[in-house]
């Protein structure tokens, strides 16, 4: 299999997903800026995400899909109904559980979540009216998410892949209306964005549904606490549950520390975080979501070489990705920012702000990135303990150096504290996993470092360059900043992949050795 074809292929669905959620995120900072009301909203917003998290993308797909890939090799169709109606049945069951806590409990949710609300009367009404809107998205995405599980075991991977995109199409659909016809229910405007995720969630079930009743696997649910697939499940979920949590507690305490501060420093810790988030969630996630299956296959085939070739490939991927991705971050941090989020509402003091913000996240880049695929390692061999142990870890680490940088940096102290923590929890699962002796580093790995290192640094001081011959950022619509930021990028890629040529760094001969 080609495997720089397919990751490109999954690298292009990925990023137009992020493109279009920077167009939404861009209309939300030219209609709301940086302020009170945008503080409230991502604070709140971050409440079922996090439920998200734990119990449906993260936990819920690493127990559920193997069990299901399990029953639709070894069983009848019948019996893999049977397993699915059950699970269904079960996730309903915890997500009603959870929607009614919301309902009853909106005031001592919101002010546990946000205790910086409490000395704000008016941002504390606006969290709570924002969280009855928006809270009910954790029972409509855990949903989505559970169907695209099924049809990824089914072998349908482009139909849930476009699955945020409709939530962005709503989002954006809804900041227009509210702004352009200003309904009367849209009071005050913010609530919009709310709707807005709402209707998307439900978009996101609606869509995919008609392709489970293609395949004939659309069922109703069911309780059978006996089903032992659902023991299964049960077994791999918690260790999992553990892992994905301690780093959502993390979050949960950035922004509890972030609401502490002056109104706008959660939207400019967000703004900060999507750009962050661009290369790792693209590119970290595009190569783990590759390599996961052939580790599984190369590992249940007790094929040791291959599985250190391969994991040792996804590797050397996100250090060649991840070295200019973290070069460009730091060098373009606030012309990108202009370029993306400045306008209307959105001031330069905002703009310098979430730049200091973004200085610190770009230091931990490249280990996120590395984090990504040394994790699927681990769940690859199904080994969803360590993680968690070393998640745990990272979690009193990351909550000791907040105390240190917040007294010095405030809000870029956060990020400053999740950079190194990154660093030293990509270490720990390095050693861990070699500890394991099933993955051995490929010879030739201090001369690749030292050729891709060479190679950004050529790209940075043709960035540099570049740099000093535009004066301002600022000129231009938002059309004509984006194309300028886009051929500076197109640029520095190519001075970038010339340097690795230069150096050494033969790319034809690595894309033999990774699809033979």
């Amino acid at each position: 299999m080609n495997l720089l074809k397919s990751l490109a292929s999954i690298s292009i669905i990925t990023s137009s997903c992020r493109i279009l959620g920077f167009i939404r995120d861009f209309l939300i900072a030219y209609t709301f800026g940086a302020s009170v009301e945008t503080d409230v909203f991502f604070s709140i917003f971050k409440i079922p995400n996090l439920l998200r998290r734990i119990f449906s993308d993260g936990a819920f797909s690493q127990a559920f899909i193997p069990v299901l890939s399990e029953y639709k090799t070894r069983y009848d169709e019948k019996t893999i109904k049977n397993f699915i109606a059950t699970m269904f049945g079960v996730l309903l069951l915890l997500l009603g559980f959870f929607v009614m806590l919301g309902i009853f409990f909106p005031s001592s949710i919101v002010l546990i979540t946000s205790p910086g609300f409490s000395k704000d009367i008016n941002k504390l009404q606006l969290g709570i009216q924002l969280f009855k809107i928006i809270f009910p998205y954790i029972f409509l995405v855990s949903l989505s998410s559970f169907i695209s599980s099924i049809l990824y075991t089914y072998d349908c991977f482009f139909l849930p892949s476009f699955s945020p995109i409709l939530l962005n199409f709503s989002i954006i659909f809804f900041t227009l209306l509210s702004t352009f016809f200003k309904p009367a229910c849209f009071n005050p405007q913010i609530t919009s964005l709310g709707w807005g995720i709402i209707i998307g969630g439900m978009l996101q079930i609606g869509y995919q549904i008609p392709t489970l009743y293609s395949k004939k696997i659309l069922i109703l649910p069911k309780l059978n606490y006996k089903n032992e697939g659902l023991k299964k499940v049960l077994q791999r979920i918690s260790p999992a549950i553990l892992g994905v949590a301690a780093g959502q507690i993390s979050l949960v305490i950035n922004s509890i520390i972030a609401s502490l501060f002056n109104s706008g420093s959660i939207s400019w810790l967000y703004y900060a975080d999507r750009l962050m988030e661009f290369p790792v969630g693209v590119l970290g996630v595009s190569v783990s979501t590759l390599i996961f299956p052939k580790l599984i296959k190369h590992h249940t085939l007790n094929s040791t070489l291959e599985y250190s070739k391969l994991l040792d490939w996804g590797l050397r991927i996100s250090v060649l990705l991840s070295f200019p991705g973290t070069a460009f971050l730091f060098i373009f941090s606030k012309p990108l920012i202009i370029s993306l989020f400045e306008y209307g509402h959105f001031t330069d003091f905002d703009t310098i702000m979430t730049q200091k913000i973004l200085l610190c996240y770009t230091s931990g880049i490249i280990a996120l990135m590395s984090i990504k695929v040394l994790s699927t390692a681990f769940y690859s061999i199904k080994n969803v303990v360590t993680p968690m142990k070393i998640s745990f870890i990272i979690l009193v680490v990351t909550q000791i150096f907040n105390a240190i940088f917040v007294f010095f940096l405030k809000q870029s102290g956060l990020a400053l504290s999740i950079s190194i923590s990154a660093w030293i929890n990509s270490i720990l699962l390095f050693v861990a996993l070699c500890r394991t002796k099933i993955y051995s580093p490929q010879p030739g790995w201090l001369n690749f470092l030292w050729k891709v290192f060479l190679s950004t640094l050529i790209m940075a001081i043709f960035s540099y360059f570049i740099l000093y011959f535009i004066p301002s950022w600022h000129a231009g619509n938002i059309f004509i900043r984006i194309i300028r930021i886009l051929l500076v990028g197109i640029c520095s890629s190519s001075i970038y992949l010339l340097s690795l040529k230069v150096t050494g760094i033969n790319l034809q001969h690595f894309y033999y050795k990774i699809t033979h």
